[in-house]
């Protein structure tokens, strides 16, 4: 699957937080994320990431495994995703190092998720706030099975983002790696 997606920053999160309780009923969950790279850094190098999730919400937690490929849209950083589920990610971490992979980055992602239908499309945005980024921002995404539907699903996101108050001078293709990054090395 290919993850169709834009994000973009907020300029007024109430807003668009609220426009998003329109569509849908938002729940909280607190993201624990670790990115994990080789020695060589040729997964970042290859613009590929191998993350581990744990997601807290109200439900419990969960984790998830992902791999992403490199970006098939430049405007948008849309790429190819493969996600499974984890049963136990101490596990996890350790083939993962037993591989030849080390932790990269971890960080948190404080989220606010709404899951809806438009134009057709299941979509989910996500409002977020990085503790060590500045500002709110919200990603929206649906899923697409191959390159040639991803103009027509990118459309339907950026009309999406229109009607909630989110405007294409807000689009960012920042990733948060970079952001906490560059936060972190002052």
């Amino acid at each position: 699957m290919i993850e169709a997606e834009l994000k973009a920053r907020v300029r007024e999160p109430a807003v668009v937080q609220a426009r998003l309780e329109r569509l849908a009923v938002g729940r909280d969950e607190l993201y624990r994320d670790t990115y994990f790279d080789s020695p060589d850094a040729a997964l970042e190098t290859g613009d590929r990431e191998l993350r581990l999730r744990t997601v807290y919400g109200a439900d419990g937690s969960r984790s998830l495994l992902t791999y992403k490929e490199a970006r098939l849209d430049e405007a948008s950083g849309s790429k190819p995703e493969y996600e499974t589920s984890v049963g136990d990610p101490q596990a996890v971490r350790a083939m993962l190092g037993g591989l030849g992979y080390a932790e990269a980055i971890a960080f948190e992602k404080h989220c606010r998720n709404y899951a809806f239908t438009a134009y057709g499309r299941t979509m989910l945005a996500t409002l977020v706030r990085v503790p060590e980024v500045d500002g709110t921002y919200v990603e929206l995404e649906t899923l697409v099975r191959g390159a040639e539907e991803l103009p027509g699903a990118l459309a339907d996101v950026r009309a999406v983002l229109g009607e909630i108050g989110v405007g294409p001078g807000d689009l960012t293709t920042e990733t948060y790696t970079d952001a906490v990054r560059a936060r972190r090395t002052g």
